[in-house]
């Protein structure tokens, strides 16, 4: 039997902009509002990541314990999930996409760089299946530490993790037929793997590698 998947990333390919930095910052507003005075901490954490003096990774980590703390508690953790996912801008382009691939008969699956603890919101509000996000340290009894857990899903570890998935589901490779849509040149290994590969809204170098590789554009407006 054939397995069809329609797997998205999600930043900048569902999403209008960039997420977690939204995310954070509503989330320290709204319980730790004195947090905000770390925000030119993590904009020198920024500078440093631009000159590649740390990964995307750790940089994530020094955001999340400067703005959310240590340790956040489960409901915390959800209540802002929840807030967030309700205010979150999304392309009406990867909705309609969505729902084209869901009445098509395709699984829904998210795969994204971002932390899961938010991301399951978002994907619960489009009617994915599934989450394959970043994970986090766990704090005990739901709770969030700040750090991650395993690999960030990002690049080549995003396509592994998804093969991780496909094998704890059972699924073969040669029994899928895979959608794959990204915004972003780093998910290059998963658009490859893919049977069929969407370069949406993509930045520069994934524009010019979908037309070497004969990937399809698509161009949503937000």
């Amino acid at each position: 039997m054939t397995v069809k998947l329609a797997i998205y990333d999600m930043d900048k390919t569902i999403t209008v902009k960039a997420t977690w930095t939204g995310f954070v910052i509503g989330a320290a507003r709204r319980q730790s509002p004195w947090r905000l005075v770390f925000l030119p901490l993590i904009g020198f954490a920024t500078v440093a990541y631009g000159a590649k003096l740390i990964d995307r990774g750790r940089l994530k980590q020094i955001t999340q314990h400067l703005l959310l703390g240590h340790t956040m508690s489960a409901e915390a953790t959800a209540a802002a999930a929840d807030r967030f996912a309700g205010r979150v801008r999304l392309l009406p382009g990867a909705e309609a996409q969505i729902r084209a691939d869901r009445a098509a008969g395709y699984r829904l699956v998210m795969a994204t760089a971002s932390y899961r603890f938010y991301v399951t919101a978002i994907a619960k509000r489009l009617g994915f299946d599934a989450v394959i996000a970043t994970l986090s340290r766990d704090g005990g009894d739901g709770a969030v530490r700040a750090g991650i857990f395993g690999e960030n899903c990002y690049g080549p570890n995003k396509l592994a993790m998804i093969q991780d998935w496909m094998a704890e589901q059972r699924i073969a490779r040669e029994d899928a037929v895979i959608r794959f849509y990204s915004d972003h040149v780093s998910d290059a290994p998963t658009l490859d793997w893919a049977d069929e590969a969407f370069a949406v809204n993509p930045h520069a170098p994934l524009r010019a590698l979908a037309l070497v590789k004969g990937w399809t554009i698509m161009d949503w407006p937000g």
